[in-house]
């Protein structure tokens, strides 16, 4: 488009000046609104001359006595002096004036109705800069009201490349603070200031004798809440609410909180705001219930995490508020914007209403009914109790929930853990030890020797049934791995040597006298001494440890498992960390590491390593307790020569005979003639013994310490965990008001190894589905690193129709490979008058 028709003037100019005779042709610019342009006219017959104020000798001595046969235009940028003062006045004489209205010009240019004029003439002081007309021309608005032109003069000064008065109002209030805001100074330097007061109150009611962005927003803040909580609100803070708009409130605050931009800048003016109102103090005083579906304060998630905590202290699982559960409400609210970033509350609220939901355990008959009960449910509450634990050492200050984390500790110790280690031991001690799971001793014969294909056994140390349950179910999600899961019952003493020697191939597993742990008689301690092992039985095997693989490049682990058919992985990551007692309260978060590690290093050797089938399992399971151990829960008195001796478990001649201890012949768990016996507590007891830890302890004999996983994983060959790029809206505005116009999107995510590119199909729909623009195909393929190189501006053409502002209408985002809706945000269209010429 050409700037400000600059081509007029010139060619108007040069029609002033033809013909042979000398022409003078003078132009006073009262405003000087053409000084920047005035040398890049183009005249064919003649030069430019500035006039100043204080050369008007020199301009007439050089136009009558230096220079009487040129042509020229004598251009002043100011208004023409009086005769009295105006030493030109008898050359402009025989001379001609010429004179330019930028205001109709620019009307002109832009094809806007001629009343506009009175617009430009308005703001004639910012259209004076050629840079600040030409990034107006570059909007590309089509203006038929007045409000369109300022609308368009606001985004420029915000530096906006649409026209769109929500985004000023996005920029003003993310850009810069409620105290001398640059943006609104600029306003007020083009006298822009009154027209965005008034677009304030057009878009969102705000209407005030003495208006401030810090009312304004709070204005928008509380029409917000008068829509989302229950209840009157407050009498101090109804003067906030707009009196009309609300529905337009609302969708902008919306947008602006879940923007993935702005969402963080959203934080701090929220907390200002909450703070101006003193709605910590208002809010508590109302009905929990009332605030229960407002999301607009992080203080509301406070309170409400509050309320929470105070009713599963008084053991009260099953409050709701407004019909939801405290599990429905903690699942709620972590899925809205300060609710997320509250989620490890949340999690620690869940967690603990599972726990207190179970009640007091009831014993079962059978040790076949008791495993299918741990099995099929109750392995549950140690996996809640672990994730409490998980989620309550992320919180940085947790002391509002210690009083619960007492009633989570004291219900799982008590009520579930010693209650079922019990149960466990008299009827596992009745069925002479056995259960009719998997032996863990029978590994290698079940599911190993005949094995037709290469196969990965990754063994984590301390891995236990509801960990690998986890596992499991990371690995389910993915739609390239066929798992399935099943209970092993491990060897007692559950500890890492006999655990691990379990698992090799073996004619002959014993305990000397000496307490050593033999296979066929070959000690077996390392992995440099089970390697021999199992190549005796597999002579292409080998076995690894897990931080040897991890650091290896793809031609190293192509070495290591090429020709192979059986290889062994020893993953140590929970034991690791719970054995020792300066890192065992650690032992939680080490699981989760432990569930990401095995199932990146599953994806790893499917791609790398061509191997497909993979076993998980571990050597033994664990029991852990937060709390210190009292004196009252650790067994003494328990002395002898030849005795074997850790906090879980005795291995000695004779059995351990006092109250809450139990025992089985070794000959049973190893299936030999060992006389020696192995003795444990009944319950989550302790023997008072050396070393380690009092909080995570092993070896003995309960379901959390026996009940280990056995996870067969199948994966595809070529599997790789990728994600496709993700593109979002940036434009906040919910209006549209033209039926041509462009709107901002973010590419989320630069793309690369693991992000991939995508293409999506954009448009907008009705509420039946059918078209109402043109399809845009955009491929998301961008790799910058820098979010702001990710943004792109797509425009939109909509079909020259009559639209109804009541009806719904959407920006619809298809990904066009998957044919999958990605997004659907519902707009308002809002055009004043269509017809062929598309205002």
């Amino acid at each position: 488009m050409a700037e400000l028709n600059l081509k007029q003037i010139t060619d108007k100019l040069n029609s002033q000046l033809q013909g042979d005779t000398r022409k003078l042709v003078f132009w006073y610019d009262e405003n000087g609104e053409f000084a920047e342009d005035i040398d890049t006219l183009e005249l064919d017959n003649a030069k430019v001359l500035r006039l100043g104020k204080d050369n008007q000798f020199y301009i007439k001595h050089f136009l009558e006595c230096v220079d009487t046969t040129t042509h020229y235009l004598v251009y002043a940028p100011f208004p023409k002096p009086d005769i009295k003062e105006n030493h030109l006045e008898d050359t402009l004489r025989y001379s001609k004036r010429f004179y330019a209205d930028r205001a109709s010009l620019i009307t002109l240019d832009l094809g806007y109705d001629e009343k506009l004029k009175t617009v430009f003439q308005e703001y004639n002081k910012f259209f004076a800069s050629k840079e600040r007309r030409q990034k107006f021309y570059d909007l590309e608005i089509e203006a038929t009201t007045k409000a369109d032109i300022e609308i368009g003069v606001m985004s420029v000064l915000c530096k906006l490349k649409t026209s769109n008065f929500e985004e000023v109002v996005r920029v003003m209030l993310t850009e810069d603070g409620f105290e001398d805001n640059k943006y609104l100074a600029e306003f007020e330097k083009y006298g822009m200031d009154k027209a965005f007061w008034e677009q304030a109150n057009e878009h969102f009611g705000y209407s005030d004798t003495k208006p401030t962005l810090e009312k304004f927003t709070m204005t928008l803040f509380v029409t917000y809440l008068s829509k989302t909580i229950y209840g009157e609100i407050p009498q101090p803070w109804k003067s906030f609410i707009a009196y009309k708009s609300s529905n337009n409130v609302t969708v902008y605050l919306d947008n602006l909180m879940n923007s993935y931009l702005y969402g963080q800048r959203f934080d701090e003016i929220s907390e200002i705001v909450y703070n101006a109102l003193n709605a910590d103090k208002v809010l508590r005083k109302m009905q929990p219930s009332d605030i229960a579906d407002c999301y607009l304060f992080a203080g509301i998630d406070n309170i409400i995490i509050d309320w929470l905590i105070e009713r599963l202290e008084n053991e009260d699982t099953g409050a709701k508020l407004n019909g939801k559960s405290i599990t429905d409400i903690c699942i709620e609210r972590r899925r809205e914007h300060f609710g997320n970033k509250k989620s490890a509350e949340y999690y620690v609220i869940e967690n603990a209403w599972h726990l207190l939901s179970y009640g007091v355990y009831v014993p079962v008959s059978g040790i076949n009914n008791v495993v299918r009960k741990y099995q099929d449910e109750l392995f549950q509450a140690d996996r809640r109790y672990r994730y409490f634990y998980y989620h309550y050492d992320k919180i940085e200050n947790a002391t509002k929930f210690e009083k619960l984390r007492q009633l989570v500790e004291n219900v799982y110790t008590n009520d579930y853990l010693n209650g079922i280690c019990v149960n466990w031991n008299r009827e596992l001690k009745s069925a002479g030890g056995l259960t009719n799971l998997p032996k863990q001793i029978q590994f290698y014969d079940n599911y190993i020797r005949s094995a037709k294909e290469r196969t990965v056994v990754i063994i984590s140390d301390a891995l236990r049934y509801e960990v690998g349950y986890s596992l499991f179910r990371k690995l389910k999600a993915d739609e390239k791995c066929k798992v399935k899961i099943e209970p092993m019952q491990s060897v007692v003493p559950s500890y890492t040597r006999l655990g691990m020697a379990a698992l090799l191939p073996h004619r002959k597993l014993e305990m000397t006298d000496d307490f050593e742990v033999l296979v066929d008689g070959k000690g077996c301690n390392d992995t440099a001494h089970r390697e021999p092992i199992l190549q005796s039985y597999k002579p292409n095997s080998r076995a690894v440890q897990y931080d040897d693989l991890k650091n290896m490049s793809v031609a190293q682990l192509r070495e290591v498992f090429t020709n192979q058919e059986v290889v062994y992985v020893y993953h140590n990551q929970v034991d690791a960390r719970g054995d020792k007692p300066n890192t065992e309260n650690e032992v939680f978060t080490a699981c989760e590491e432990a569930i990401e590690e095995i199932a990146a290093l599953i994806r790893r050797l499917t791609i790398s390593a061509n191997t497909v089938h993979f076993i998980v399992t571990a050597d033994h399971g664990f029991i852990y307790k937060r709390d210190k151990l009292t004196e009252s829960d650790k067994i003494g008195n328990v002395t002898g020569s030849k005795v074997y001796k850790a906090k879980r478990y005795i291995v000695a001649k004779d059995a351990v005979v006092t109250e809450g201890v139990e025992s089985l012949p070794l000959s049973t768990v190893l299936n030999n003639d060992d006389s020696k016996v192995v003795s444990f507590p009944m319950a989550s007891d302790i023997f008072k013994a050396a070393g380690g830890g009092m909080n995570f302890v092993h070896g003995g004999s309960s379901p959390q310490e026996m009940l280990i996983p056995l996870i067969d994983v199948r994966t595809e060959k070529g599997h790789k965990e990728t994600t496709s790029a993700v593109i979002s809206l940036v434009s906040l505005s919910n209006k549209i008001t033209n039926l041509i116009f462009s709107l901002d999107f973010i590419q989320n995510e630069p793309v690369g190894s693991v992000v991939k590119e995508a293409t999506y199909r954009i448009c907008f729909v009705n509420e039946n589905g059918e078209k109402i623009s043109n399809e845009v195909l955009h491929t998301a393929d961008n790799k910058s690193t820098e979010a702001a190189n990710r943004i792109f501006k797509l425009r939109f053409n909509l079909r020259n129709r009559q639209y109804n502002r009541s009806d719904k209408y959407y920006l619809l985002i298809v990904d066009d490979k998957k044919d999958l809706e990605v997004l659907r945000h519902e707009v308002m269209i809002d055009i004043a008058f269509a017809d062929d010429f598309g205002f």
